[in-house]
């Protein structure tokens, strides 16, 4: 299981890199957000939607109600111009934490315990 604090910290990146794929509406993230991590993530709407709310307050996603194949409205997001730019930053910066991470493990050399 993954800790809520790892789980909310990686939220915003995340969606941020699900929406540069193109635009989406809630449940198709959380469905990808589960294929993508093999079911080890699993987010609720409770979760998702403030992150949504957040990163429209900031400018970074715009959303728009569009009509859906089945003749429901969703609310589809997709990445602004600054959205496309804060995924620019949150990658360098996963990136650097990643990779400080990775030499450490490596030297230390130790096996990694089952997830």
């Amino acid at each position: 299981m993954i800790s809520k604090e790892l789980v909310a910290a990686s939220s915003r990146p995340l969606v941020l890199s699900i929406l540069s794929e193109s635009e989406n509406y809630g449940y198709a993230i959380l469905q990808r957000v589960r294929t993508l991590s093999e079911e080890r993530i699993q987010w609720t709407d409770g979760m998702l939607y403030p992150v949504l709310h957040r990163l429209a307050a900031e400018g970074l996603v715009e959303a728009t109600w569009k009509m859906a194949d089945n003749g429901r409205e969703r609310k589809y997001y997709r990445l602004t111009t600054a959205g496309h730019e804060a995924l620019g930053n949150e990658r360098r910066q996963w990136l650097t934490v990643h990779q400080t991470l990775d030499k450490l493990w490596t030297l230390q050399a130790t096996p990694l315990p089952s997830i």
